[in-house]
């Protein structure tokens, strides 16, 4: 299926290789013609896309990968060993294994870790590469993971799935019954087998679409990797009523901020006039949506109802950019024509007139130190807030 690829000569042009573009390379001559030119070109292009995503995969000898598109497509590793800190226990499914960075990771945590994968080559390469690996608790079944479940009649600690999108779903609005396999419509079935499910989805559902359509949802976690939210993860625990709660979790190679709230939190905002200093909320927070229970938690003012943005006199550790207020200006013809040619940062918040607009009437560059927001403030007037990063 795939032993040519580990030959050592040939492992040793994937890695001299990596970094190298593929096009390039597709043009010269194969130089190992006993194998495809194609599958050799997509391990140099795989690997390179693994170098900073997949670190721990891409410093190992003897890996395989897949498709460069199931690389982009699989968890990071941050977000992969913060998946792993929410299960424990003895045992684990994924029914959806695909290339297995979340189950090495959740191996770490469990006692043993059974592997799913309908492809049976991306099945083979998963356990190939766990070998490699040392992850000796994790088992690859390939097949159908309802027909394994049935087959194995067991009870699990925890059941992980990662649904993918059909190919022949329609329609903008993306749900999980769109979705392969169809979780709502299993999930009865689902915990037959176990009492905790932990589902992954795309950032591009909506929550509350979401709990629409699943019940049992204990916990959501929003989880955002340098500011990009890469997954929604459902926490299912078999019985549950009520509301859930919201984890914002902000990771970085180095640090991790969660902000928690419940999902029916009554709290109420307070307002003020733009004060000493400015707080954008980072993008685990925006997805959460919890912005009143945010001024609450951390005695921030809110500008607007409908103005993400926060205010205080004293500085605050707020999760996501925080900025010194230099300057409130009205947002008038005449005070504009001042900034006509310079340099500046610009963000739109609850503002009629886009970034791209903006710049193109007053001649606005874009960099710089400046960081100005145009928005509206509790007095439903337009106002612009020049400042300067904390």
């Amino acid at each position: 299926m795939f032993s040519q690829l580990l030959d050592l000569k040939v492992q040793q042009f994937i890695k001299d290789n990596t970094g190298s573009p593929t096009d390039r390379l597709a043009l010269q001559k194969n130089p190992f013609p006993e194998l495809q030119w194609a599958d050799i070109l997509n391990q140099v292009s795989a690997r390179a896309k693994a170098k900073v995503k997949l670190p721990t995969w891409f410093e190992t000898e003897g890996i395989i990968y897949p498709s460069k598109i199931s690389v982009e497509q699989t968890s990071s590793e941050t977000a992969a060993e913060y998946k792993a800190g929410l299960v424990s226990g003895e045992s684990l499914i994924d029914l959806t294994g695909g290339f297995g960075i979340d189950d090495y990771y959740f191996s770490k945590r469990m006692g043993n870790v059974t592997h799913c994968e309908l492809n049976l080559e991306l099945s083979a390469i998963a356990k190939h590469n766990f070998e490699m690996l040392g992850a000796e608790n994790i088992e690859c079944l390939p097949g159908d993971s309802l027909d394994i479940l049935e087959l194995l009649d067991k009870q699990w600690d925890w059941m992980y799935i990662d649904p993918s999108r059909r190919s022949d779903a329609k329609g903008k609005v993306f749900l999980l019954k769109d979705c392969l396999p169809n979780v709502p419509m299993l999930l009865d079935t689902y915990f037959k087998y176990t009492k905790r499910i932990l589902v992954k989805t795309a950032p591009l559902l909506d929550i509350s679409a979401g709990l629409g359509e699943l019940h049992s949802v204990k916990a959501i976690h929003i989880v955002a990797v340098n500011n990009e939210v890469k997954e929604l993860l459902w926490m299912l625990e078999k019985g549950h009523e009520g509301a859930p709660m919201l984890y914002a979790a902000a990771l970085t190679k180095d640090s991790l901020e969660i902000f928690e709230s419940a999902y029916d939190d009554p709290d109420e905002a307070f307002y003020e006039l733009p004060q000493k200093y400015l707080y954008e909320p980072n993008s685990a927070i925006m997805k959460l949506g919890a912005f009143d229970a945010v001024s609450r938690h951390y005695s921030v003012a809110k500008l607007h109802k409908h103005t993400q943005l926060y205010t205080s006199n004293e500085l605050i550790d707020l999760p996501g950019r925080r900025f010194v207020i230099n300057e409130t200006i009205p947002f008038q013809k005449d005070l504009m024509k001042q900034f006509q040619g310079e340099k500046m940062n610009i963000t739109v918040r609850n503002f009629p007139i886009s970034v791209e607009e903006l710049r193109k009437k007053w001649k606005l560059k874009d960099g710089g130190d400046v960081y100005a927001f145009f928005t509206t403030d509790k007095k439903e007037e337009k106002v612009v807030l020049m400042c300067s990063k904390v």
